[in-house]
Formats: structure tokens, C-alpha cells, sequence
């Protein structure tokens, strides 16, 4: 009898903006609780049990890859730089996922996302492995972050253009996007603005 394929899932952490909204452009890097504000994202791409953890640069790049590896030897992390990352969201998007072409899943995380809880993860990409083209996190009905997809939606995000995400490509799935609850508000919780932070 054949062996099975191994279910391959790579993690994409996107920390290419240059967080204007933020002021001087180095939100990523800006203080958070005992260390920066992507440490938390970052922590959870490696906890999560992906093959790979790709962590796309753009604004400030070599100094978030320099941060990256500071905190963390896992090699596991492999970092890409999204040469177009000015034009907004989706190039960083783009940059991610034509750089995880050969896996089957990819959970994709935001930079300025610090206390998404670590517990959504295996639901979100349990429901993608049974079949789910995409699987979101919601809390009190609203959805959030992060968010796994099947390699069957890897060519829709590599066409995306201009500063939008998924957002409308996951409205269009209707009842095809598998929502799985969230333990606490830590998947809405992003920082745009010094104000943000908490």
C-alpha cells in the first residue's frame, strides 16, 4: 500500500508596510511588553506546525530580518523580500505565497497582530486539511486573523493587486471559508497607531 503524502503547511508572516499610519515608519520594531511588536506574531508562526515559516520584508527589511534572527535560531525561518512592498498588501501577499508555491496549505499572519492566541491554530488548519478551501477565526461574529488556505486559492492571492489582502477573495468563498471560534479578542487586535498598543 502506498505511503500517504505528508500534508505540507507553510506559515507566512507579512512585515513588509511601512506602518505609516503609525508615525515614523518602524512599527514593527516599535516597543512591545518586554521586547517588539512582531515578536508576538512571530512566536506564533513558530509554534504553529508549519514546515516552513516564511517571514516577508519590505519597508525596514534588514533591520526586521536582523530582529528575526536575534530572537530566534529556528531554522524553520526563512525570510523574502517583497521588492514591490510600496504598492500595498498584496505584493507582500504575493511575495509570500509564490515563495510557499510547493505546499499544500499556508497560514498567513500579519506582523502588527501581536496576541492572536496560539489555540486557533490547529482548528484553523485541521479544517483546511479536511478539505476547506480557507479557514478564518471569528470573535463575537467577527472575523479575524490568521488565515489558513488550501494551495487550490494560491493562484487567486498571487493575482491580487494594489493595498487590499483577501478580504474580498474569502467574502466570495460564502459558506466555502470554514470559521472556527476564537478563545478571546487576540485575532481582531491589530496596531495601526502608537495609540494602538497595549
Amino acid at each position: 500500500m502506498p505511503e500517504e503524502k505528508a500534508f505540507r503547511v507553510s506559515a507566512v508572516l507579512l512585515a513588509a508596510g511601512a506602518g505609516r499610519r503609525f508615525g515614523d515608519g518602524g512599527k514593527l520594531l516599535a516597543p512591545h511588553g518586554a521586547g517588539r511588536l512582531i515578536d508576538g506574531a512571530l512566536r506564533l508562526a513558530l509554534a504553529a506546525p508549519v514546515a516552513e515559516v516564511v517571514l516577508v520584508t519590505g519597508a525596514r527589511g534588514q533591520d526586521v530580518a536582523d530582529h528575526a534572527a536575534a530572537l530566534t535560531r529556528d531554522p524553520r525561518l526563512r525570510v523574502v523580500e517583497a521588492a514591490d512592498w510600496a504598492d500595498g498588501l498584496s505584493a507582500s501577499l504575493r511575495a509570500g505565497i509564490g515563495a510557499v508555491a510547493g505546499a499544500d496549505a499556508a497560514l498567513v499572519l500579519l506582523g502588527d497582530m501581536p496576541r492572536v492566541p496560539v489555540a486557533v491554530l490547529a482548528p484553523l488548519l485541521a479544517a483546511v486539511r479536511g478539505g476547506a478551501p480557507a479557514a478564518a477565526p471569528v470573535f463575537r461574529g467577527l472575523r479575524g486573523h490568521p488565515v489558513a488556505f488550501s494551495a487550490a486559492l494560491f493562484p487567486q492571492l498571487l493575482a491580487l493587486t494594489g493595498d487590499q489582502g483577501a478580504g474580498r477573495l474569502l467574502a466570495g468563498l460564502g459558506e466555502g471559508l470554514t470559521l472556527v471560534e476564537a478563545p478571546d479578542d487576540g485575532v481582531l487586535y491589530d496596531v495601526d497607531t502608537p495609540g494602538d498598543l497595549r
